[in-house]
Protein backbone atom coordinates (compact mmCIF):
# COMPACT_ATOMS: atom_id res chain seq x y z
CA UNK A 1 0.00 0.00 0.00
CA UNK A 2 1.64 3.20 -1.11
CA UNK A 3 0.50 6.86 0.27
CA UNK A 4 -1.40 9.06 -1.93
CA UNK A 5 0.61 11.95 -3.03
CA UNK A 6 -0.24 15.11 -0.97
CA UNK A 7 0.09 12.39 1.94
CA UNK A 8 3.51 11.60 0.55
CA UNK A 9 4.12 15.68 0.13
CA UNK A 10 3.32 15.87 3.91
CA UNK A 11 5.09 12.75 5.30
CA UNK A 12 8.26 14.20 3.45
CA UNK A 13 8.48 16.98 5.41
CA UNK A 14 8.48 15.31 8.66
CA UNK A 15 11.24 14.71 10.94
CA UNK A 16 13.80 11.87 9.82
CA UNK A 17 13.87 8.77 11.62
CA UNK A 18 16.30 6.17 11.49
CA UNK A 19 14.70 4.04 8.89
CA UNK A 20 14.39 6.54 6.31
CA UNK A 21 18.49 6.97 5.86
CA UNK A 22 21.91 4.78 5.57
CA UNK A 23 23.23 3.98 8.77
CA UNK A 24 25.67 6.67 9.86
CA UNK A 25 22.62 8.75 11.02
CA UNK A 26 21.75 8.92 14.84
CA UNK A 27 18.99 11.03 15.86
CA UNK A 28 19.77 11.03 19.68
CA UNK A 29 17.70 12.31 22.13
CA UNK A 30 18.82 15.83 22.47
CA UNK A 31 19.55 15.70 25.73
CA UNK A 32 24.03 16.26 25.34
CA UNK A 33 26.12 15.00 27.44
CA UNK A 34 27.02 16.63 30.83
CA UNK A 35 30.34 14.57 31.33
CA UNK A 36 32.62 12.20 30.14
CA UNK A 37 33.62 8.47 30.77
CA UNK A 38 36.44 7.61 31.94
CA UNK A 39 39.17 4.57 30.87
CA UNK A 40 38.07 2.88 33.90
CA UNK A 41 34.41 2.75 33.31
CA UNK A 42 33.56 5.96 35.73
CA UNK A 43 31.68 8.90 34.69
CA UNK A 44 33.36 12.32 35.97
CA UNK A 45 30.61 14.77 35.55
CA UNK A 46 31.74 18.14 34.29
CA UNK A 47 30.14 20.94 36.38
CA UNK A 48 29.96 23.54 33.36
CA UNK A 49 28.19 21.24 31.10
CA UNK A 50 25.23 21.08 34.01
CA UNK A 51 22.27 22.62 33.05
CA UNK A 52 21.25 24.97 35.69
CA UNK A 53 17.69 26.93 35.43
CA UNK A 54 17.37 30.19 37.69
CA UNK A 55 13.85 30.30 39.71
CA UNK A 56 12.49 34.05 39.55
CA UNK A 57 13.00 35.54 43.06
CA UNK A 58 9.10 36.53 43.48
CA UNK A 59 6.88 33.82 42.28
CA UNK A 60 3.58 35.68 43.90
CA UNK A 61 3.57 38.46 41.17
CA UNK A 62 5.21 35.70 37.95
CA UNK A 63 3.18 36.09 35.24
CA UNK A 64 3.55 32.59 33.59
CA UNK A 65 1.49 29.75 35.56
CA UNK A 66 2.96 26.20 36.19
CA UNK A 67 1.66 23.26 34.76
CA UNK A 68 0.10 21.79 38.77
CA UNK A 69 -2.05 24.09 40.31
CA UNK A 70 -1.15 25.92 43.56
CA UNK A 71 -4.36 24.72 45.20
CA UNK A 72 -3.41 20.84 44.74
CA UNK A 73 -3.44 19.45 48.39
CA UNK A 74 0.01 16.80 48.98
CA UNK A 75 -1.28 13.37 48.61
CA UNK A 76 -0.86 10.95 51.81
CA UNK A 77 0.16 7.38 51.81
CA UNK A 78 -1.50 4.43 53.20
CA UNK A 79 1.24 4.14 55.73
CA UNK A 80 -0.85 5.28 58.99
CA UNK A 81 0.33 4.08 62.28
CA UNK A 82 3.46 2.82 60.97
CA UNK A 83 6.36 4.68 62.58
CA UNK A 84 9.27 4.43 59.29
CA UNK A 85 6.45 5.37 57.05
CA UNK A 86 7.44 3.80 53.25
CA UNK A 87 10.70 2.96 54.40
CA UNK A 88 9.31 -0.04 56.67
CA UNK A 89 10.50 -4.09 55.72
CA UNK A 90 8.00 -5.30 57.83
CA UNK A 91 4.91 -3.45 56.87
CA UNK A 92 5.73 -4.15 53.19
CA UNK A 93 6.12 -7.33 54.04
CA UNK A 94 2.51 -7.69 55.70
CA UNK A 95 1.15 -5.92 52.63
CA UNK A 96 2.26 -8.39 50.92
CA UNK A 97 1.06 -11.62 52.52
CA UNK A 98 -2.29 -9.99 52.75
CA UNK A 99 -2.39 -9.46 49.13
CA UNK A 100 -1.20 -12.85 48.45
CA UNK A 101 -2.65 -15.17 50.99
CA UNK A 102 1.00 -16.36 52.06
CA UNK A 103 1.47 -16.87 55.71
Amino acid sequence: MRPTQPLYRRLRRLALTTKQVNGGFYKGTGSGSMGRHTKHGDYVIEWHKVRTYVVPRELKDFKLTPFVTRNMEPLKGKFAGDKKGGLSGQRYLDLWKTENGVD
